[in-house]
């Protein structure tokens, strides 16, 4: 089995995490001006557990801080976790 792939499916506004060819989480997002709100993560039930979502939003907070915009996390996972990962906080801010 693979190491799950995160990309950046702009078209459905969302950051899919695919495993084996199949999307089993995302992370879905809006865009305003220069903000990027995340409003909702999801992970299939039967991959929940193994740290997949924080693998997805890890790699998503990577994709944006390589651009400019300022990240709002309305979803309460994407908040908490960058409440757990001090070095991400600044996404916030900026």
């Amino acid at each position: 089995m693979a190491a799950p792939e995160v990309r950046n499916d702009t078209d459905k506004r969302q950051y899919s995490l695919v495993e084996d060819g199949e999307v089993i989480g995302f992370a879905a997002y809006e865009v305003d001006d220069d903000e990027i709100r995340f409003v909702h993560t999801e992970v299939d039930p039967a991959h929940r557990g193994g740290g997949h979502a924080s693998i997805l939003v890890q790699h998503a907070l990577d994709d944006v801080r390589s651009g400019s915009l300022r990240v709002v996390p309305q979803c309460s996972y994407v908040a908490a976790w960058i409440e757990r990962h001090p070095d991400y906080q600044e996404l916030t801010t900026r």
